[in-house]
């Protein structure tokens, strides 16, 4: 039997309690769960490799930025993958705001790093200030980056409830 030391049990412990919400964040972000999984088991091991120089106050952060730099450079890496001859039929028929499918469609539609931003400032519901330290970018970029893709995702509904306000 090998016998851990502290800061491993702290991580084993950190990874029972926050696999599933960063799972859900992953989720959020790519838009498919297996991509997901891969987003999150990437960013544990990252995150193991650097556990015990990071403070207790900012693992959250550090996990959170560590996932979403995995998932904007998983979408630039499937930038450079080759298209397919024959792109797959969509569904036809307008979207129904309600329906999370939808939404879905929405977010995926959206450049990666607006998607990122609009996940972490309204699903993850996170201030303006930590979604920019978390994208490296200002936090006037995270506002107009937001702005234009909630502008962007009301234009895919057509008109529908959700752009009436």
């Amino acid at each position: 039997m090998v016998v851990r030391a502290g800061w491993e049990d702290q991580f084993v412990e950190y990874f029972r309690a926050r696999a599933q919400p960063l799972r859900r964040l992953a989720y959020a972000l790519c838009g498919d769960w297996h991509t997901a999984e891969d987003l999150v088991q990437l960013a544990f091991v990252r995150l193991y490799r650097r556990w015990p120089g990071i403070r207790d106050e900012t693992v959250d952060a550090y996990a959170r930025r560590v996932l979403v730099n995995a998932f904007l450079t998983h979408r630039r890496a499937r930038r450079r993958e080759s298209l397919m001859a024959d792109p797959p039929e969509r569904a036809a028929g307008g979207a129904d705001p309600t329906d999370r499918l939808a939404v879905r469609r929405a977010l995926a539609g959206l450049a990666p790093r607006q998607r990122a931003a609009v996940v972490l400032r309204y699903l993850e519901d996170l201030p303006v200030a930590e979604v920019a330290a978390l994208l490296q970018i200002s936090e006037g970029t995270v506002k107009s980056q937001t702005a234009r893709a909630i502008q962007s995702m009301r234009g895919a509904f057509d008109g529908s409830a959700l752009t009436r306000e």
